[in-house]
């Protein structure tokens, strides 16, 4: 069963859901693009990794790595059917650093850049070395004859100048051109909480033309793949930020009538 909202589901944008979401719809969003672009150009799931001090509030946010620790005893696997090999104590501990994956396309002749795409995360709009190393790799893009396009599905969060407050969602297209100067105009896709997600534009390089990127169909593929409808608790409110009252309301209907539909299903 799909998700109780025709575009964005705002219960998606809780932190704790957010990784597992923002990995999904890369994957997707790849899988689209690589249908379209190929042979002539090449889609790669890419990863960013950023240091951060473990004594600072990003600690919450940070994957854990494993270590080995001690050799357990055996004896308590033995039993009367059969004997579980012999395993070892893990000891968990928290790896320094933040990852996030982002896509990026290449020419398929010479392996040079042509755009990349950035799915944000809470980390990308929250003061920290995360959003640091973002806005550094955001400015260098724009200034290369790579396009640039960011995605951001999350209400939360601090966003750029020229599209905040212009809607819940959006996307940002800079298109990167060789030997113009200034500053270039950008192109923006807007979407509100009762809206379906646009198919936006992304741009490759003479002669070929711009593909269309159905971000919607990427959201929906990935809430299937995941059975979020199996594990989103639809009975309370959507998680921070909190919606508009009149957008709360339908919010919570659209919920309702969507736990109806899943219970007689």
């Amino acid at each position: 069963m799909g998700s109780p909202f025709p575009g964005m589901d705002p219960y998606l944008e809780d932190p704790i859901e957010w990784p597992d979401v923002h990995v999904r719809l890369i994957v997707q969003m790849s899988r689209l693009l690589a249908e379209r672009v190929a042979p002539h150009f090449i889609v790669r799931v890419e990863q960013r990794v950023t240091l951060v001090d473990l004594a600072d509030g990003e600690r919450r946010v940070i994957i854990p790595d494993t270590y080995v620790a001690e050799a357990p005893d055996a004896s308590r696997y033995s039993t009367a059917s059969a004997t579980i090999s012999a395993s070892r104590v893990i000891a968990v501990l928290e790896d320094p650093a933040v990852h996030e994956h982002y896509i990026d396309i290449y020419d398929a002749r010479n392996r040079a850049i042509v755009a990349t795409l950035e799915l944000l995360s809470p980390a990308n709009k929250t003061a920290g070395p995360s959003r640091t190393a973002f806005l550094n790799k955001r400015r260098a893009v724009m200034a290369s004859p790579a396009h640039w396009i960011e995605i951001d599905l999350l209400r939360d969060g601090e966003r750029p100048r020229e599209v905040r407050g212009l809607s819940d969602y959006y996307a940002l297209l800079k298109r990167g051109e060789t030997g113009v100067r200034g500053e270039q105009p950008r192109e923006g896709w807007f979407a509100d909480i009762r809206d379906r997600l646009p198919t936006i534009a992304v741009p490759l390089r003479p002669p070929f033309a711009d593909v269309p990127l159905d971000l919607q169909a990427a959201l929906d593929a990935a809430y299937a793949e995941a059975r979020y409808a199996d594990q989103l608790d639809y009975d309370g409110p959507p998680p921070p930020p909190a919606l508009k009252p009149a957008d709360d309301i339908w919010a919570r209907a659209q919920a309702q009538a969507w736990r109806r539909e899943f219970q007689k299903s």
